[in-house]
């Protein structure tokens, strides 16, 4: 199990998981979702990015907190590679 903050950009015009943002958690990773943060829609789109990106199935993606903001926990199980590409798409 691995551990680490996330910046969502909300209605972004593609998905895409990378880069760092400075956030209140520290060094966070970017993810642009094409879904509007309205009614958990941007969550949702966050842990399909996510688990793609980590090649991980969406129930293994789990938001820890900040589900009303756009700085959120995130946690990733059953992913044995998560903490070397996490270095990897911070940059």
């Amino acid at each position: 199990m691995v551990r680490f903050p996330v910046r969502v950009k909300p209605a972004a015009r593609r998905e895409a998981v990378g880069g760092r943002w400075p956030g209140p958690r520290g060094d966070a990773l970017v993810v642009a979702v094409t879904a509007p943060a309205v009614d958990g829609k941007a969550n949702e789109a966050v842990r399909r990015a996510l688990a793609t990106a980590f090649a991980v199935r969406r129930q293994d993606v789990e938001i820890v907190s900040g589900t009303h903001s756009r700085d959120k926990l995130v946690e990733l199980s059953n992913a044995p590679r998560a903490s070397a590409l996490l270095t990897h798409l911070l940059g």
